[in-house]
């Protein structure tokens, strides 16, 4: 009897979804060789740079840079300097180990039930990182009031609540979906072309009425700190370049970018080191573009508010923040430049929030998982809860900024918090080090000595935190 090749079939069971936080040998891909090919297998550092550059860069560096003007020009080199390479040492141990961050945390003793005491720090921190999410949002939301009031005054709260609910929705509506080549693409994009227009920017400067020389710059390389500006300082300190939550983070885009299932499950044979070295590298890589980015900007954004700013005596606040530094454009290039300003300040807090809205979930759902509310290694409750958080989280976030309006004090409250939880992850970073990581793959004393460095300025700005958040004085600098 023939058989009706037209006729409908039944539908196949469908097979679980696939995992890219599972191991397995059919998964694993010899790393490129050449710098063609690793430049192919990049992407983390993007989605990092999005999420680095629009709170920090753009809000608090411009607003320190145009409160004590050049003299803490070294303090943004040194930020950015310090935190990639405890970044690459917790990426490392991801990638060879196929676990993500927040399940490394846990197993760094003191522990309380499911979970570690770092973990818990993280949570704890985590909410006062909402408030600097909710500025972001809000950040957002107040370049397009500026840029379109469709709804009552600039700035006024009925513009200010329509455009944050529109910010908001559209970002919901962009990642629920959740798939990582989209993050990826946003992030690559908007990063790529703000950068670019915030650099030439910076450079075209000494060609204004607010120009700079090497005396300016000179000036700022002295490793002073003016009195009235150490608390601003720390908070700078503790939020532009790579934070705590974004070295947490980038661990979770490593996996779902592939480094680790690529280097496969560890077999103990050499196939599989030799796997592990190649993927690492490229992370390196992936990770020091990332730096290169945000060190530019952090740069560009200082430079900007020192040289336009700080001599005018402007220093953004409240919600003016948005026409405060909108006055960095229009009084160099002329009124018209407002609408680029409002234009780019918006295209990168777009894109903080985007990757923000895209991992915190993440970062939550592992949590829950660890709590033992679910399963983690299920993949459809996994992706379940993401998408759900993902609908929840931005607008809570969001109602944090209509209550408080004041994006600049937001961000630096999530500064402090996360400079806090920073000492915590290199406490992991070295215990997961220790324990967890074979011998050869500690790197050679270059990279030791500037995890070490980084290690000590990490612990100094911990340290200070501390004293502030309990009210202890130990001076103002100068």
């Amino acid at each position: 009897m023939a058989v009706d090749s037209k006729a409908p079939r039944a539908p196949e069971p469908a097979g679980p979804p696939d995992d890219p936080y599972a191991l397995r040998a059919a998964d694993v891909k010899e790393p490129p060789t050449d710098w063609r090919g690793t430049l192919r297998h990049l992407g983390p550092g993007m989605i990092l740079s999005a999420a680095v550059v629009g709170s920090g860069e753009l809000i608090t560096t411009t607003s320190l840079g145009a409160k004590a003007g050049f003299v803490l020009l070294w303090l943004v080199i040194v930020s950015t300097l310090v935190k990639v390479w405890v970044q690459i040492e917790l990426a490392k141990w991801t990638i060879l180990s196929g676990s993500p961050a927040l399940e490394g945390y846990g197993r760094v003793p003191p522990r309380f039930g499911r979970v570690g005491w770092i973990n818990v720090l993280w949570i704890g921190m985590d909410f006062a990182k909402m408030m600097q999410r909710g500025g972001i949002i809000g950040g957002a939301a107040a370049a397009l009031s500026v840029l379109l009031p469709v709804v009552g005054e600039p700035l006024s709260m009925p513009s200010l609540t329509f455009w944050t609910v529109a910010v908001v929705l559209s970002i919901v509506l962009l990642l629920y979906r959740n798939r990582y080549g989209t993050i990826e693409r946003a992030a690559f994009l908007t990063v790529v072309v703000f950068t670019i227009a915030t650099v030439l920017l910076a450079l075209g400067l000494p060609l204004t009425d607010f120009g700079y020389g090497p005396s300016d710059l000179g000036s700022g390389l002295e490793f002073a700190v003016p009195a009235g500006t150490l608390g601003f300082a720390v908070a700078m300190f503790g939020i532009t370049g790579v934070g705590a939550d974004e070295m947490t983070t980038y661990t979770y885009w490593c996996i779902e970018k592939g480094y680790a299932r690529w280097t496969g499950p560890d077999d103990g044979t050499e196939e599989r080191a030799r796997r592990a070295r190649g993927w690492i590298r490229v992370m390196r890589v992936d990770a020091l573009a990332a730096w290169a980015v945000c060190t530019l900007c952090t740069l560009s954004f200082y430079l900007i508010g020192a040289a336009v700013l700080h001599p005018q005596n402007l220093v953004p606040e409240g919600n003016e923040m948005i026409t405060t530094l909108s006055r960095i454009y229009t009084d160099t290039l002329g009124p018209w430049a407002e609408y680029l300003f409002l234009a780019g300040a918006f295209a990168v807090l777009y894109s903080t929030a985007i990757a923000s809205s895209a991992s915190v979930p993440r970062l939550w759902t592992n949590t829950l998982g660890l709590l033992g509310v679910f399963d983690w290694t299920d993949v459809r409750k996994r992706q379940r809860v993401i998408r759900i958080l993902t609908l929840t989280l931005p607008p809570l976030w969001a109602l944090f900024f209509l209550y408080l309006q004041s994006p600049v004090l937001m961000v630096q409250i999530g500064g402090i918090g996360g400079g806090i939880f920073l000492v915590a992850v290199v406490i992991a970073v070295w215990w997961l080090r220790r324990t967890e990581v074979d011998r050869e793959f500690r790197d050679g004393r270059l990279l030791n000595t500037a995890l070490v460095l980084s290690t000590i300025a990490i612990s100094v700005l911990g340290v200070y935190t501390v004293l502030e958040v309990f009210g202890i004085e130990i001076g103002s600098g100068g």
